[in-house]
């Protein structure tokens, strides 16, 4: 059965389409073989994502040693070329250090907590247990990742916790997790397209209905898109939508954005016919990104997500100079996933 295409933005005054009852509530299923391809060197870490702003996800993470073994693209790193080729190349090929900013951190923060969370037995699934766990999860953060550690010095203030438990006030305004029992969390993805390309990436959670329904579901730190974020939007979530259908041949009923800032929610239901097309898109973005590594050719392209970009001070936009290039690049395989997932 073929779903039809539509977005929607359902406010906090209600829940996101019908609640379903007790007993058909979307339930968990153990790790699917056929949903991943199973890794032979280290697996990524933690998620990175440098470039903050309206509608776009931020995570922070250490960079990624090993690679798969043949050409890979990410959603970070496709919307990076898609954003601004020189920004790929900055992140990408340059791997220039982009040092965490407190909204990034905030980010990396609530999907910690979020993920905890479903760790908690249904009933315990409250706002004061969640907020009870920033802390601990904040510590554990913060030992664990260096850079964090150095955002705050030794005492985090305590404004930037509150704000935190604030985003978690949105996403019980928008969702019931006692009524949630989600198949998958910080779930690695990957499928092979075109023969040759590895696309992959994390979901933040997966539930599966009884009926064997996927819904895809992703958190976002930053306000509901406008019309400047909402393709960035939707180009994460179809490609997480092709991914899943390669590797489950199911095409995923229902993929939910919720924006714990504005505590609103954006379902989309893709199709058979529009993720075939989307697959030639990201195969002919990688063949771009080829390409432009070959000439090293990567261009600055100026938009609105400019002011939230790290690097004006390379960028011949603002008067700065890029570093030249290297004389040795990585190849495409291991730079894909040299900086981090989204």
């Amino acid at each position: 059965m073929a779903y039809g295409v539509r977005m929607s933005v359902t406010d906090a005054s209600r829940d996101v389409g019908p609640r379903p009852p007790a007993d058909s509530a979307p339930v968990g299923l153990g790790p699917v073989a056929a949903a991943t391809v199973p890794l032979t060197e280290a697996e990524p870490g933690p998620l990175t994502e440098a470039q903050a702003g309206p509608g776009v996800e931020a995570q922070v993470g250490p960079a990624v040693e090993a690679a798969p073994a043949r050409p890979s693209l990410s959603p970070s790193r496709a919307a990076d070329f898609k954003t601004c080729p020189l920004l790929y190349r900055f992140r990408t090929i340059d791997r220039l250090p982009e040092p965490p900013t407190p909204d990034q951190a905030r980010g990396t923060l609530v999907h910690a907590v979020l993920e905890r969370l479903f760790d908690l037995p249904a009933a315990e699934r409250s706002l004061a247990a969640a907020s009870a766990l920033v802390a601990p999860q904040w510590d554990r953060l913060r030992a664990e990742q260096p850079l964090l550690a150095e955002l705050f010095g030794d005492e985090t203030p305590a404004e930037f916790l509150d704000s935190t438990v604030d985003l978690l006030r949105g996403y019980f305004s928008v969702e019931d997790p006692t009524r949630l029992e989600p198949a998958e969390r910080e779930y690695l993805v990957e499928a092979v397209v075109d023969d040759e390309l590895l696309i992959r990436g994390y979901i933040d959670r997966l539930d599966v209905s009884p009926a064997g329904d996927l819904r895809v579901v992703d958190y976002k730190t930053g306000g509901a898109p406008r019309e400047a974020f909402e393709a960035r939007a939707l180009f994460q979530l179809k490609f997480y939508a092709l991914v899943l259908w390669r590797t489950r041949g199911v095409v995923p009923r229902s993929l939910r954005l919720i924006y714990l800032k504005d505590a609103e929610a954006c379902d989309y239901s893709p199709d058979a016919e529009e993720l075939t097309r989307f697959e030639r898109t990201l195969v002919a973005l990688w063949q771009a990104i080829d390409r432009a590594t070959q000439e090293r050719d990567f261009r600055p392209k100026p938009s609105k997500l400019c002011e939230w970009c790290a690097h004006h001070s390379r960028c011949p936009e603002f008067g700065g100079t890029p570093p030249p290039f290297p004389e040795t690049v990585l190849p495409p395989t291991e730079a894909a996933l040299a900086v981090g997932e989204d």
